[in-house]
């Protein structure tokens, strides 16, 4: 899974999910994209059951391109624990991922076939999204 080697941060604050993205909203490298259209955090889980859907539907057949890198942590208190006592350890890692981002690139197969692979990497993610092509 995803994570990043060093933080400037240990615990940051949880921040808002308002606002559009504000860059990677073109398909750059690939023939088709997976773009956001809700905003929400997604975990390095999801993005690594994302990728795994793709490349199994693909079989070898297709480049793979992840746009977003899961570089925020996100801090959990044990159960059962009184209030008080400091913020919880960090549990896992999210990329706040805003609508307009492209979030996967597909590139060098069947456009039908890439298709079908970002579909079902869109139900891994628990946000909406629609593929977008690139512009020619």
């Amino acid at each position: 899974m995803l994570a990043p080697q060093k933080l400037k941060y240990r615990k940051p604050h949880t921040g808002r999910l308002k606002g559009l993205s504000k860059a990677g909203n073109e398909v750059s490298f690939g023939d088709v994209g997976l773009k956001a259209v809700s905003a929400n955090r997604v975990t390095s889980r999801q993005i690594e059951a994302a990728r795994v859907a793709m490349m199994r539907h693909v079989r070898r057949g297709a480049k793979v391109w992840i746009r977003i890198f899961p570089d925020r942590p996100v801090t959990r208190k044990p159960a059962e624990t009184r209030m008080g006592k400091g913020k919880g350890n960090v549990e896992y890692y999210v990329a706040v991922v805003k609508p307009g981002k492209i979030m996967f690139e597909m590139g060098g197969a069947d456009e039908a076939l890439m298709i079908e692979a970002l579909q079902r990497a869109a139900a891994k993610l628990p946000l909406r999204t629609k593929i977008v092509k690139r512009l020619k």
